[in-house]
């Protein structure tokens, strides 16, 4: 097995996750917050997404898919299309709706495909580039990409359990 195929499997269970979150909620349920503080389902999903194709984009030198292939507009969020969700208000989450999981889905999925086309194509050597200058030591490729797939399945799992209290009946109040 060689890095790039873990890295795969680690981007597969993100995207597994999502749709497992998502599937068979309405626009509503993927807008329930526990609490004025909470994110929703709906933000989550989206953050896990745009995190990713920030991030991967700016590794890979290419422009998002949240703005080259127009999802940026199918969302229709009041928020800059550079906007990835980090250090949102209430407000800012609360502006994060859609109407279905399938928009949410089909962003990770157009995602998740140029995330594992460009990772297919790295070698264990390309996982020493530092992509990151700004931080004491750099940040190399390799780190960037767990810090990503670690960050995308914390806020799944977080999805995920958000979706457990919508479904038992507590968040829905």
């Amino acid at each position: 097995m060689t890095s790039a195929d873990i890295l795969v499997d680690a981007f597969t269970r993100i995207r597994q996750v999502s749709h497992r979150v998502v599937d068979g909620l309405t626009a509503e349920q993927l807008s329930v917050r526990i609490n004025d503080e909470a994110n929703s389902i709906a933000w989550l999903v989206w953050h896990v997404t745009r995190i990713q194709d920030d991030h991967v984009a700016d590794a890979a030198g290419t422009e998002q898919v949240y703005t080259s292939d127009d999802w940026v507009d199918r969302f229709d969020l009041p928020l800059p299309a550079s906007d990835t969700g980090y250090g949102h208000s209430s407000d800012d989450v609360s502006a994060v709706r859609v109407g279905s999981g399938e928009l949410l889905t089909g962003y990770h999925d157009a995602v998740y495909e140029r995330t594992i086309a460009y990772v297919n194509g790295l070698s264990d050597a390309d996982l020493d580039r530092i992509v990151d200058e700004s931080w004491d030591p750099p940040v190399s490729l390799g780190v960037r990409l767990v810090s990503v797939v670690s960050d995308d399945l914390q806020h799944a799992g977080q999805a995920a359990f958000v979706r457990g209290l919508v479904e038992s009946g507590p968040a829905s109040r």
